[in-house]
């Protein structure tokens, strides 16, 4: 159970120039999704900055929609959303580990991603972390990667490839290397 700690907030960021987000999301509890994505969306328009919406199948579907989008689009940074409850089998650490770990990689690939997929016990959490009256986790996914953009612009210009990036190889695999 989630305790009554007061955490430091840090103030949203502003921006000189738009700002656009991709905010993906698992629809697969409605409920939960809308709520996360209500909270994203305030928490966009708080900083001045724009967001499209676009759903996914299931969490494990989120980093690989970022990815395409980070490399076809103009979006300056994603907001991933989605729930993942604990069953009875041992789906429910695969999703959460290799969500968690494909979105890990594209930040280091230069993506501005805020991880506001829950991963949680039962639905009771889930409910309370997404209220956007309460612990607003959609919101701060959306302020996270808000932060990201404003430190990627404090620092220089918009680059893609850092960190890890893919290699050609000749059999059109990809691996990665570290830049």
């Amino acid at each position: 159970m989630a305790t009554a700690e007061t955490h430091h907030v840090l103030d949203t960021p502003t921006f000189d120039e738009p700002t656009k987000l991709l905010i993906v999301v698992s629809p697969y509890y409605k409920d939960i999704a809308d709520n996360l994505v209500s909270g994203a969306q305030a928490e966009c328009e708080k900083a001045g900055a724009t967001c499209e919406v676009v759903e996914v199948p299931g969490a494990l579907e989120i980093p690989p929609a970022i990815r395409i989008a980070h490399r076809q689009s103009n979006f300056d940074g994603f907001v991933a959303l989605g729930c993942i409850i604990r069953g009875e089998t041992t789906h429910y650490e695969t999703v959460c580990n290799d969500s968690s770990r494909g979105l890990m990689l594209l930040g280091l690939q230069g993506a501005n991603i805020g991880n506001g997929i829950l991963t949680v016990e039962n639905r009771e959490q889930a409910e309370v972390r997404a209220d956007a009256d309460g612990q607003n986790k959609g919101g701060g996914a959306a302020a996270a990667a808000l932060h990201l953009i404003a430190l990627q612009r404090k620092y220089g210009q918009k680059s893609k490839g850092v960190g890890f990036k893919p290699r050609p190889t000749l059999d059109d695999d990809e691996s990665f290397q570290i830049a």
